[in-house]
């Protein structure tokens, strides 16, 4: 039996409120209608990164195998989903709903799986520029759509870019936060020039031994994040304004996050940065202001950007 729209959304609803705080508080600032395809294109976002991880709500990866297969599932369930088939899989369905309301391209749905089949190839970074490309197909690609859910022309290449920026913020953040436990299930998403830089083994740079150096690199990485998030910033300002200010939360939520691993420095993996609530709902009463300023003016000159952006 199809389940109706309203059913996805509740469903869809649960997903962003227990797999992720921060969004769920961001997505509460939008309208109503723009707020329900969020949290439909999370559900799918959430349950192709909780099948390539071997978790569940995005807590408790594990090592896993069996990684091209359950690739091949999320690509067959997602192909039939867009085809208007009802697949069964709530996350499925409510990304086939969404991208037929809103026309998400083709092209940002394939950029987004190719993330998690760089995952699947157990692929490494070497360069700052190969990071800045796998942040940009696990979030990126997100944010592309996301620009496309709040009514920005898929055809905007400047507005899409700029929402790019900001999923790789936000993957930036991440990735400095989780250096430890994605050490634990065997990922290291560190370039190789980086630690090379910084004398430190691959494999071993978790150990106390190279805790101040990794505490270097975690702010190297907040650095990069907000030259991404202050570029992401001139595109907020083009949204409607309760798009603009929902987006402005998550930056200044996330960004936060990535300020607090720089301070902790070498003990920012003693245990998880975890923004408090009262802390979050500040910045989102901080990114109300913002949303009625003009942001300062930022050039993307410099920044990693898709090659082949349509």
């Amino acid at each position: 039996m199809r389940a109706d729209r309203a059913a996805l959304v509740s469903a869809a609803g649960e997903t962003i409120r227990k797999g992720s705080k921060s969004f769920h508080l961001s997505s509460r600032l939008f309208d109503r209608a723009t707020r329900e395809r969020a949290w439909l294109l999370y559900a799918w976002c959430r349950a192709c990164d909780d099948v390539a991880d071997g978790q569940v709500l995005g807590h408790d990866a594990v090592r896993t195998d069996g990684a091209q297969q359950r690739l091949s599932w999320l690509r067959v369930q997602t192909a039939r989903a867009l085809a208007g088939e009802w697949t069964g899989e709530t996350a499925f369905d409510a990304l086939g709903a969404v991208a037929a309301e809103c026309r998400i391209p083709q092209w940002m749905i394939d950029d987004h799986l190719e993330g998690f089949a760089m995952d699947a190839r157990d692929w490494r970074p070497r360069s700052e520029a190969d990071l800045l490309q796998y942040c940009y197909h696990v979030a990126g690609a997100v944010g592309c759509m996301m620009a496309v859910v709040m009514g920005v022309d898929p055809e905007d290449r400047d507005t899409l870019n700029r929402a790019s920026d900001l999923g790789i913020a936000f993957q930036l953040a991440n990735i400095a936060r989780d250096m430890s436990e994605d050490d634990a299930v065997g990922r290291n998403y560190l370039p190789v020039e980086w630690m090379v830089e910084m004398d430190v083994s691959p494999g071993q740079h978790m150990k106390p031994m190279y805790r101040e150096r990794m505490g270097v690199i975690a702010r190297r990485l907040a650095a990069l994040a907000a030259e991404y998030e202050a570029s992401a910033r001139v595109g907020a300002a083009r949204l409607p304004f309760r798009s603009r200010w929902a987006v402005l939360a998550a930056a200044n939520i996330y960004g936060e996050i990535a300020r607090e691993v720089a301070k902790r420095g070498a003990h920012a993996w003693d245990y998880r940065v975890v923004i408090p609530r009262p802390k979050k709902v500040a910045l989102a009463a901080q990114a109300l202001q913002e949303a009625r300023r003009e942001p300062k003016a930022a050039d993307r000159e410099g920044l990693w950007t898709r090659p082949m952006t349509p």
